[in-house]
């Protein structure tokens, strides 16, 4: 999943990559984001669990980790049977 952020031109302000998948049966639900050269792990509470992003990025990441927290759990609940994930709109 891609998170862009648009002004009002419609001109990409910031492009986020987004990746769910599972490290083990007990790993804390999670999800992986990169931007530009920075990655880091995310919790489902939005907050860093590993890596790092620029402190815009990760405000971007928190704020669509609270909008799409319901989406994230139920594609975390998918990774961890092997079912396909569902995508997850971007920020509006």
């Amino acid at each position: 999943m891609t998170l862009t952020r648009k002004d009002a031109a419609g001109t990409a302000l910031t492009a986020l990559v987004v990746l769910v998948f599972v490290e083990g049966v007990n790993a804390r639900p999670h999800f992986h984001a990169r931007y530009q050269d920075h990655a880091a792990s995310i919790d489902l509470a939005g907050e860093l669990i590993a890596g790092s992003l620029p402190a815009r990025a990760l405000r971007l990441v928190a704020e669509w980790t609270d909008l799409r927290h319901d989406e994230l759990l139920a594609n975390w609940e998918q990774a961890r049977r092997n079912e396909p994930l569902e995508p997850i709109d971007p920020l509006p």
